[in-house]
């Protein structure tokens, strides 16, 4: 019965918002994403070309549809000179394409995109990508090459779930990490501390995963997006030591947390963020009683309104692990590298002082591609 009361209230939630705000709602996984606000039909006119079916506006063009029997998609960069800059929810869903071109007009790839392309086996991703949404190309089963940009994307929820790509990452390491960007923990287990270069966790990234019990994030990471901590149940402390926003259900459902740390840069907590976690909670906050007053917060949250709260001014984080730095003299630079290749080849005079800021595959072992990425690194510095 309580279940079934949950469904009708959630039922409700989606018919208010669709009809005051023009917005549909779904609920996948547990978890309500939107989908972009429905516009009125004089705001864009739709047309065909090739096997996709489009929507014009003033300033850009959205992908809506594409034929399904095709197999091969070149998406143009332009239509009737206005630039192709979305490829919208569910625009290829279930087709049977093998390959496709995105355009380096493309912007947004939006929620459920290529979701169950069983034969697409290759991606590239260009530059001009921001976001990409909610497991936009999820059972994609022959997928199994991408190749990303260098730039960071605002990645959500589960985008590659139930490829062979993922599954090999996960293979490889607990933590997928792109370019800084941490896409997925599926894998982890127990206590789990984030690499210090860290630049973003995507939305959804621990989302039920039961196994870990305890997550250090570096203070690079300035915002903790939706759903990340999503119905992780044994989860039981948590430190964010850069985060200045908490978003929607980032800690849903996470039953037994009592020991959260949070940075005294934090702003904003989002009213839904600790939604249905029901632990007593001792909250530590590395700031005044006067600034954690003013940060942005729901005033009736059960979490929050229980827990035990500490104010700790004096609190000075240690110095993050420098990537690269192996001669742990503050800096990274040529003298790293060279140190590091000796150490490659043998050289036994060339010790390295802190091994794993050579890890740059965050697979724990040092070896030439980890030579390959700290060069690369150095050229971009």
């Amino acid at each position: 019965m309580k279940n079934k009361v949950k469904a009708l209230k959630a039922a409700a939630i989606i018919a208010a918002v669709t009809m005051t705000t023009g917005m549909t709602l779904s609920l996948q996984n547990g978890t309500f994403s939107s989908a972009p606000l429905t516009a009125c039909a004089a705001d864009y006119t739709e047309g065909k070309n090739g096997p996709l079916t489009y929507r014009k506006y003033s300033d850009h063009v959205e992908i809506t549809l594409c034929d399904k029997s095709a197999t091969s998609v070149d998406i143009p960069e332009s239509i009737d000179g206005v630039p192709v800059t979305v490829i919208g929810i569910y625009a290829f869903q279930i087709s049977e394409i093998k390959s496709v071109t995105i355009p380096s007009t493309v912007k947004e790839i939006g929620h459920w995109a290529f979701s169950d392309c069983k034969n697409l086996t290759s991606l590239t991703i260009p530059s001009s990508v921001e976001k990409v949404g909610i497991r936009a190309f999820e059972n994609c089963s022959s997928l199994k090459t991408i190749e990303f940009p260098d730039n960071l994307i605002e990645w959500n929820t589960k985008v590659f779930e139930g490829t062979p790509w993922i599954a090999a990452q996960r293979e490889s390491s607990p933590l997928v990490i792109v370019n800084g960007e941490l896409l997925d923990g599926d894998k982890c287990k127990g206590e789990v501390k984030l690499p210090s270069d860290l630049k973003y966790i995507a939305s959804g990234a621990f989302q039920r995963n039961m196994d870990i019990t305890s997550v250090v994030v570096p203070a690079s990471v300035t915002k903790l997006c939706d759903n990340v901590f999503f119905y992780c149940t044994s989860l039981t402390s948590v430190e964010l030591k850069g985060a200045t926003l908490i978003d929607s259900m980032a800690f849903c459902g996470c039953t037994k947390l009592t020991d959260l740390k949070l940075s005294g840069k934090l702003t904003s907590i989002d009213d839904m963020a600790f939604s249905d976690a029901t632990s007593t909670a001792t909250i530590t906050f590395y700031g005044s009683k006067e600034t954690w007053e003013k940060v942005k917060k729901p005033d009736n949250d059960p979490f929050l309104r229980n827990a035990r709260m500490i104010f700790d001014e004096s609190h000075v984080d240690p110095p993050e692990e420098l990537a690269g730095d192996v001669n742990m003299d503050s800096e990274f630079n040529v003298s790293d590298l060279l140190l590091f290749q000796k150490w490659l080849l043998g050289d036994k005079n060339a010790e390295l002082k802190n091994w794993k800021a050579a890890d740059f595959t965050k697979d724990e072992t040092l070896d030439v591609f980890d030579l390959v990425l700290m060069r690369k690194a150095i050229i971009e510095k």
